[in-house]
């Protein structure tokens, strides 16, 4: 008999317990509710709402960039070789130094060509007497039209072997072809050199040209014009160039586009075959952003948590362009919504929400990392 009053008297005080009854027991734990209830994980904090950074929507200027690698080239650049072959006997290079077209940069020797030069100016001057008299005698009658063709034949002909002597004179004389900067020099006075001999190089820096290409798919998009910034190895300054020709053709081998750009070089501190970083903006448009870390990926699309009379609201968004800071959102949100930033794996659906500070955007830009050309937004 006392076993089984025993027995009631325990399996009474059990029960008690696990009902929730008893201060600190099982029950008190499951009282306050699972993981999305105000006292579990959910709620962070028994009871209470959880505390977020929020920012509230707004329209941005998006730039959308494309940043690529180039090369610059010199706006006119020329090898300077001989035409003929011959010994140096003036030298007027100096390295390093502005030239103006024209200026005579190598003399070769040309004694024989001056000597038989001066022969058949002797010739030139007997066959011109010879002419002016036929003429007379023609006009008497004194001979016929043959005897005054033959002469005036001769001095033709020797006005013409005059022009071609002078002009073999001029091929040993080298000038620049277009002002510019003449570099270092291959060949001494005295040199024999033939034409396969490189003499110089003369370039014109004073404008440059910038060499770059862009992914196929922007090729309509890029407009004689267009603006490009870009930035070179060993300084921060960043230059201004602008488009002014475009290949029709995409090369096969990469299908890219080649541009070109016009680039001033006033400062003189762009030199020829220098790499560049090269962005170029295709587009600029007034979108709706939201911060990076607001949009949650999903295998379908992305997600932001809307906060609505003081509640978390999950709402898909079709998102656009992006940066290190920024996303465009297309799709799903207005202007004006105040989205979460913060304690985003805290939220559940409908969980009470409680604002802890408005974030704003510093507006950086940050440049898209990689040597290829790719895509990136910035926003101003």
């Amino acid at each position: 008999m006392l076993l089984v009053v025993g027995g009631i008297i325990y399996y009474n005080k059990v029960s008690k317990q696990q009902s929730g009854g008893g201060p600190g027991g099982k029950g008190g734990a499951q009282a306050g509710g699972g993981p999305g209830g105000p006292g579990g994980a959910g709620g962070r904090g028994a009871g209470g709402p959880t505390p977020v950074n929020v920012f509230v929507v707004a329209s941005q200027n998006l730039k959308d960039e494309v940043v690529a690698t180039g090369s610059l080239i010199a706006a006119e650049q020329v090898d300077i070789y001989p035409e003929v072959s011959g010994r140096i006997v003036q030298l007027n290079i100096q390295e390093g130094r502005s030239v103006s077209q024209g200026t005579l940069l190598v003399k070769l020797y040309d004694g024989d060509l001056q000597a038989q030069l001066q022969k058949l100016k002797a010739v030139e001057e007997n066959n011109r007497r010879t002419e002016e008299r036929n003429k007379q005698l023609l006009e008497r009658g004194g001979i016929s039209q043959q005897e005054y063709d033959i002469a005036s034949t001769n001095l033709k002909s020797t006005l013409a072997d005059i022009e071609l002597t002078k002009a073999s004179i001029r091929r040993t004389e080298i000038r620049a072809p277009f002002s510019g900067t003449i570099g270092l020099r291959n060949v001494s006075l005295g040199a024999v050199v033939n034409p396969n001999t490189l003499i110089a190089r003369l370039q014109q820096t004073n404008s440059m040209k910038l060499d770059f290409s862009v992914p196929e798919k922007y090729g309509s998009a890029v407009k004689i014009g267009s603006t490009i910034s870009f930035l070179i190895d060993g300084s921060d300054k960043v230059f201004n160039g602008s488009v002014y020709a475009i290949e029709p053709g995409v090369e096969e081998a990469t299908r890219n586009l080649r541009i070109r750009a016009r680039v001033a070089n006033n400062s003189a501190n762009l030199r020829p075959g220098s790499f560049a970083k090269v962005n170029l903006v295709i587009n600029t448009t007034n979108a709706l952003v939201v911060p990076t870390q607001s949009v949650i990926p999903q295998t379908r699309g992305s997600q932001v948590i809307v906060i609505e009379n003081g509640k978390a609201v999950f709402k898909d968004v079709k998102t656009g362009l992006r940066n290190a800071n920024v996303v465009e959102v297309t799709q799903g949100l207005q202007r004006g919504d105040t989205v979460a930033t913060t304690g985003l794996i805290f939220l559940r659906p409908d969980a009470p929400v409680k604002v802890a500070k408005v974030d704003k955007l510093t507006g950086e830009v940050l440049p898209a990392a990689g040597s290829g050309a790719g895509n990136s937004a910035s926003m101003r």
